[in-house]
């Protein structure tokens, strides 16, 4: 029997990857999410400061101040600009500069003399992440030139420590070497659970299920079919996005070994698939589907830690997550992609992945077989 059930989940996954081939627009999707998107995620979306626009008001006209508009330079920043004072709310209401330095009168005299005098930075801060780095480096460029210009040293003071920085993983802090890998990682997500459902969704809607219904098949047999076709046709996807659109197009180096993080998206396919098969029993056509799915994934990919650690967010949300397959997954996945983690280290992550998965999978299997029942009855 137990031959039997596997031949026959193996040619109703056929006939689930015959119906995928079929359909361009789903086709069209898987496509798009693992490249056009991959790409578009990792350049359209910076991470750091690029080419910001600032203009500078210098009441001082000295070589200090001609000093500090020298160091805003590409590609941090645009060349500056120089305006009057009588200019800058005008200028930054029409969004024309993102930055505006004003250097005050008598500000080099002042400096030499030990007065310590304020130099005002106006920020746009509607550009949240912009604003909060371009005022870092703005003000550490003026400390530092300043600094060097009265005592010929970039730092104001002896420290008694020398404090050294390392980025590790990424050692020049590029941000698109985060988003292209993280566009992937969500977008296996987000097709495992689109893929399943519709593939449910359309049996019923076609009424195609009342077919397999009558016909020697088990809930099990045809649940497992759906998970293997449509998971398989997402494990290519994302093998091609890592493999190709991230590692060669956008020369992101992947630090660990693309087969165990395949291996371990194969078992997490199993759980999102759960989770896919469980919103289709209990929508009853496609647009509620699609309402129960945009719900799902949003919040899914929001509060997995893949967009902001999980240890910056309540502990309740931490609590509820904990109990999806996402965050274990999103987890292991940066540890082998991002840090080169091998089996030893994301064993753990993987076990609490594939144990919510069998969680979910033995729910969808319970509603499915209720729903099966109500349907022959």
């Amino acid at each position: 029997m137990g031959q039997f059930s596997l031949s026959n989940i193996f040619h109703l996954g056929l006939k689930e990857l015959r119906s995928l081939a079929a359909d361009k627009v789903l086709l069209g999707l898987i496509v798009w999410a693992f490249s056009g998107a991959i790409y578009e995620a990792a350049t359209g979306v910076s991470q750091e400061l690029h080419n910001a626009p600032v203009a500078i008001v210098d009441e001082d006209v000295s070589p200090l101040s001609a000093r500090l508009a020298g160091a805003l330079y590409p590609p941090y920043f645009k060349t500056p600009e120089l305006i009057r004072l009588d200019q800058v709310d005008a200028a930054m209401n029409s969004n024309k500069y993102a930055f505006v330095l004003v250097i005050p009168a008598n500000f080099q005299r002042d400096a030499a003399a030990g007065r310590q005098p304020e130099v005002q930075l106006n920020i746009d801060a509607t550009l949240v992440s912009q604003a909060f780095i371009g005022a870092s480096y703005i003000t550490q460029i003026v400390s530092g030139e300043v600094g060097e210009y009265l005592t010929g040293r970039r730092d104001a003071a002896t420290s008694p420590i020398r404090l050294t920085t390392r980025a590790r993983f990424n050692p020049n802090l590029t941000g698109l070497w985060f988003g292209g890998v993280m566009e992937a990682i969500n977008n296996v997500t987000m097709l495992t659970i689109i893929l399943v459902g519709a593939a449910f969704i359309r049996e019923r809607e076609h009424g195609t299920i009342e077919h397999l219904l009558v016909m020697p098949l088990r809930p099990f047999e045809i649940m497992m079919a759906k998970i293997w076709a449509n998971g398989l046709a997402v494990l290519i996807g994302v093998a091609f996005a890592l493999g190709v659109m991230v590692r060669h197009v956008l020369a992101v180096p992947i630090a660990g070994s693309l087969t165990l993080f395949l291996a371990a998206a194969a078992l997490y396919l199993f759980a999102a698939a759960s989770i896919g098969i469980f919103l289709c029993t209990i929508a009853r056509s496609m647009p509620q589907l699609g309402l129960l799915i945009i719900m799902t994934i949003i919040s899914l990919q929001l509060l997995s830690g893949g967009v902001t650690p999980q240890e910056s967010m309540p502990a309740i949300i931490q609590n509820i997550m904990a109990a999806t397959p996402t965050t274990y997954f999103v987890r292991l996945a940066q540890g082998v992609l991002y840090r080169g983690a091998g089996l030893v280290e994301i064993w753990p992550d993987m076990l609490m992945m594939a144990g919510v998965g069998a969680v979910f999978f033995g729910i969808a299997l319970f509603r499915f077989r209720k729903a099966v029942t109500q349907t022959q009855l």
